[in-house]
């Protein structure tokens, strides 16, 4: 797994698209609100309520400042994660577009080692279909062949999604800031080589202590999982940024988000993938 920090934020800050709806210092107020809000365990309002002019890229300014707390706190950055990526989930978070989030390593976790729920905030679990960059993969311009080629390979994965914004009354913009409602994230041991392999027709099942809840295929994010890796490409190169080799990418989840409690077991069983299974405590 690769490890790797970003560009300043202030060059990042000047390489995000469209100008900022709202002042710099208002930007650093609610991304400090989200972190006391992570670190607190306690949700707070959508951030859009109060300020409907933000605009997604606000939201991304919002994001990087949070993720700057965390690099210079020591954490490293393992790759990312493309979310809102299925209707079932736009649907659900009332949004029409994918929106990207940071996965940095201390959010990964071990199958078998428990994830104690009173480090959260309102967790639900999502399964998906996690792609391995086996070499680096800069946007614009990159399409869903070109994405493919930098893939190794393809392992089954456990999202654990988490918003800080109360009752999940997200907009774009609301989650975009926090990290697209990222958490931990459970990426099985076994890799599958990406050569032959249809990611469209991969099929998953996701049960929860041993009661099977939801089904799905990998066409279910974008049509192709590898659509939304050329999408996240495309996206960061606005940012001045790339995907790295060796990062792990989420293509976004197969199904709607399931929320999880103390003693929760949770298994998803790919096909072709093998499966991944993570519990709560």
């Amino acid at each position: 797994m690769a490890a790797h920090n970003v560009v300043a934020v202030t060059e990042l800050r000047a390489a995000t698209p469209g100008a900022p709806a709202v002042d710099e210092a208002t930007l650093n107020q609610l991304a400090a609100a989200l972190w006391r809000a992570e670190q607190d365990r306690l949700a707070i309002p959508p951030i859009l309520a109060e300020h409907p002019q933000l605009t997604a890229a606000d939201a991304y300014r919002i994001q990087l400042v949070n993720i700057r707390r965390r690099l210079e706190a020591g954490a490293r950055i393992a790759g990312r994660k493309v979310g809102l990526t299925s209707r079932a989930m736009q649907q659900m978070m009332g949004v029409d577009e994918p929106d990207f989030g940071v996965l940095l390593d201390d959010m990964f976790v071990e199958e078998g080692d428990p994830i104690p729920v009173a480090e959260l905030v309102q967790p639900r679990v999502e399964a998906e279909i996690a792609l391995v960059l086996g070499r680096d993969l800069r946007g614009p311009g990159v399409s869903s062949t070109a994405a493919l080629q930098a893939v190794e390979s393809a392992a089954a994965s456990i999202e654990i999604i988490d918003s800080r914004i109360t009752d999940w009354r997200i907009g774009l913009a609301d989650t975009a800031a926090d990290n697209a409602s990222s958490a931990r994230v459970v990426v099985a041991g076994r890799r599958t080589p990406v050569e032959g392999l249809d990611l469209r027709l991969i099929g998953m099942a996701l049960s929860i202590n041993g009661e099977l809840l939801e089904t799905g295929a990998g066409a279910a994010v974008l049509g192709n999982p590898v659509r939304c890796l050329a999408w996240l490409a495309n996206k960061l190169a606005g940012f001045g940024e790339q995907l790295k080799a060796g990062d792990v990418v989420l293509a976004g989840a197969l199904h709607r988000a399931l929320p999880v409690r103390p003693g929760d077991s949770v298994v998803a069983e790919f096909d072709r993938l093998g499966s991944v299974r993570t519990r709560f405590n």
